[in-house]
């Protein structure tokens, strides 16, 4: 018939042995709380110094997700203008209309080609003088705040991630 066992926890306190003439010291083996407190703040150190560069590390991949996906677009933008000599009015009718960016939003398109667009240049996105990025259409990423208007410069859209200079550039607002 099998006993049962029990986990026994040990405190630290010292046997004494008695080999001959000298008496030995043996300690048994286990930690102290002051050692587990120890390893605990230092693990609780490394722990927070971490969190940020892996924050940074997912936002350094986010963006760089968000810009393959911009370039993906573009080309499937482009195709359609070599089908149908115009680009299209939205991306749904272009094909892109499932795509969503890193954050869990849709990609923004606007059309600045088509002249029966009323105010097409209000709706163009902006540099820092006010001047459309782009003559041909917009396309955006609002970025992690998944909030954007329409400069660049002001602070909801310094995350987005934008094609500009018709496509030459591809990156985030604040680096353009």
């Amino acid at each position: 018939m099998l006993k049962p066992r029990f986990i026994s926890f040990h405190l630290h306190f010292p046997q004494f042995v008695r080999f001959g003439q000298k008496r030995k010291v043996f300690f048994q083996r286990a930690f102290t709380v002051i050692e587990l407190m120890v390893t605990l703040a230092i693990v609780g150190v490394i722990a927070t110094i971490a969190a940020p560069a892996y924050e940074n590390y997912r936002d350094r991949i986010n963006t760089a997700q968000a810009i393959a996906d911009i370039k993906t677009i573009e080309g499937m933008l482009e195709r359609f203008y070599g089908s149908n000599n115009r680009y299209p009015l939205s991306l749904t009718e272009a094909g892109a209309n499932n795509i969503v960016d890193p954050w869990g939003n849709a990609y923004q398109y606007t059309n600045l080609s088509d002249p029966s667009i009323r105010n097409v240049t209000g709706l163009a996105r902006k540099d820092r003088n006010l001047v459309p990025i782009n003559s041909d259409f917009d396309l955006y990423s609002q970025g992690k705040d998944g909030r954007s208007v329409s400069p660049l410069t002001a602070s909801q859209s310094r995350d987005d991630i934008v094609r500009a200079n018709n496509g030459r550039y591809v990156g985030l607002a604040s680096g353009y």
